[in-house]
């Protein structure tokens, strides 16, 4: 994913976006494999990272770009079902740009080259559609191109010594012969098996 490779997040982006608007809103205090994470607090976080990668990619520096990720601490908006599907399909348009995938830019208050800029926001939401669409009972078919794009970008970090195995977390281990989402989720720190714990 680096070396300045431009890849397309259209796909993914809707993806994200089929799976949100398939959220009822009885299921938004969920639990989902994120373990600090209701299904109402991902969508948050899912549209923060999309309004921050977007800015990213436009190099425009701001408080979107400039603040860590919260999303707990922020309540999810009433006009959710509206904003998340706009705020994903301008991410998708502002990585078309070449100029997005070269230079420096920001994110998460962390400065990083474009380049590995894309590839954390491919992760994001390939990983992120994962936990959505278990937690809610859906079918996930994200794109291919996006899902390889995520799982180069996890095993470098895996095998990244610095990062201590893994960047989401300690790499769950699944069979080589696995299908790619697992291994992606696997790498993730994911259980590829979870599913929403029982209710009485």
């Amino acid at each position: 994913m680096t070396g300045r490779t431009i890849l397309d997040l259209e796909a993914q982006t809707r993806a994200v976006a089929r799976l949100a608007a398939g959220v009822p809103d009885a299921r938004l205090d969920d639990p989902t494999p994120c373990p600090e994470y209701t299904v109402g607090v991902l969508l948050v976080h899912l549209t923060g990272l999309a309004v921050a990668f977007r800015d990213a990619a436009r190099k425009d520096p701001g408080p979107t770009t400039d603040t860590a990720p919260d999303p707990a601490a922020t309540p999810l908006p009433a006009g959710w079902r509206e904003e998340l599907p706009r705020v994903l399909g301008e991410l998708a348009e502002a990585w078309r740009d070449p100029a997005a995938w070269t230079g420096m830019t920001r994110a998460g208050s962390v400065d990083l080259p474009g380049d590995i800029a894309g590839a954390v926001a491919v992760d994001e939401l390939v990983i992120h559609g994962w936990d959505l669409a278990r937690a809610t009972g859906q079918e996930y078919a994200p794109d291919q191109a996006a899902l390889r794009a995520a799982y180069d970008f996890l095993l470098a970090a895996a095998e990244d010594e610095t990062r201590g195995g893994g960047i989401f977390g300690p790499v769950v281990p699944v069979p080589d012969d696995a299908p790619l989402l697992d291994r992606a989720v696997g790498l993730s720190g994911r259980d590829p098996a979870w599913t929403p714990p029982a209710t009485p």
